[in-house]
């Protein structure tokens, strides 16, 4: 009976081996076409980013955002003394209006001269000299009237609003500052349409495709949204005569609005041609010490730890060179795999 027991309790064993192997998460290794990458260091920048300036002079009295806020287009960012153009705008009204009160006046004066003249009462003179009062009484009104619009449009320049809805990358003035004509106010640029634009040694400068998909890593970001592709590439044409290397400008998709500008990226440029690679997910590479290795599931359920040399990384996905073949079975979660 004893050997009966010893058989028994190897079975439960083995069985539950088994049942945890099954429960265990595994990804079938498969071969899948790879291009070789020449990385090329890159800076994210905004493709809308705006420097807004005065273009009037006067005391800064109101800020209403600060680094940082996210604006809706129109929105008022901040306001300069404006009582001078209230003033000059009072005075083109008062103008405006006594222009017309002339240019009305003349009008009924020459009504009542075509009046007497259709009556022969006066002179194709006097007839020619109403006329001439009246149009230069209307031309006068028009004139004052344009003064209106431009005071108008001079008391809006006081206040300014925002071109375009984005965010606010910087202030560079305090309230109370005064403001004068053509200097920067506050940085603006829209989150949305972000770019990285990498510098490329004229000598690479070959090896890059207009409609390649170029990769864009953005370490600082969280790995949901680390990885990006380029939706376009653009290659400027010109060179920089001091480093000899050319921009290449890279626009990502709006999923990458969580980077900012200035960060630092990485540019990946495929290169060669398309060939075949085994690939494993990141997370499924054990490193101890000075060895690399994953956990190879076998078909019976067994559980091994397998030492392999790695090759490049490819998003979350990383190349395996050499320690396993296609087909294999390998554990998505070490640390589970080592408690079979």
């Amino acid at each position: 009976m004893h050997w009966r027991q010893v058989l028994l309790l190897l079975l439960l064993v083995l069985i539950a081996s088994y049942v945890r192997a099954a429960t265990l998460a595994t990804v079938t290794v498969k071969a899948q076409p790879l291009r070789d990458e020449w990385i090329a260091d890159a800076v994210i920048e905004s493709t809308r980013q705006t420097v807004v300036s005065a273009q009037t002079s006067g005391r800064i009295t109101a800020l209403y955002v600060k680094a940082g806020d996210q604006v809706a287009a129109g929105q008022r960012l901040l306001s300069i003394d404006q009582r001078t153009a209230d003033e000059q705008l009072a005075a083109s009204r008062a103008q405006f209006a006594a222009a017309s009160a002339e240019r009305d006046v003349a009008a009924r004066d020459l009504a009542r001269t075509r009046t007497l003249f259709d009556k022969q009462y006066v002179s194709q003179a006097a007839l020619d000299r109403a006329q001439a009062r009246y149009r230069a009484a209307a031309e006068a009104a028009s004139a004052r009237q344009a003064e209106v619009r431009a005071a108008l449009v001079q008391a809006g320049l006081h206040n300014i609003a925002a071109p375009y809805a984005g965010t606010v990358a910087s202030v560079d003035v305090e309230l109370g500052a005064t403001a004068m004509p053509g200097a920067p106010l506050l940085t603006l640029y829209s989150p949305h349409t972000l770019r990285a634009v990498a510098t490329v040694p004229q000598s690479q400068l070959t090896g890059v495709q207009s409609d390649a998909a170029v990769r864009v890593e953005i370490p600082d970001l969280p790995a949901g949204a680390r990885w990006q592709t380029a939706t376009s590439v653009e290659i400027l044409p010109v060179a920089d005569p001091l480093s000899h290397s050319v921009q290449v400008r890279l626009p990502l998709p709006a999923a990458a609005n969580q980077a900012r500008p200035g960060m630092f990226a990485r540019a990946y440029f495929p290169v060669g041609q398309a060939r075949l690679g085994l690939m494993v997910p990141l997370t499924a590479v054990v490193r101890r010490t000075e060895v690399t290795a994953v956990y190879v599931v076998a078909p019976g359920g067994q559980v091994t730890l397998r030492q392999v040399r790695l090759g490049e990384v490819h998003g979350d996905q990383v190349e395996i060179l050499a320690g396993i073949a296609a087909g294999e079975q390998v554990a998505l979660d070490p640390t589970a795999a080592a408690r079979q």
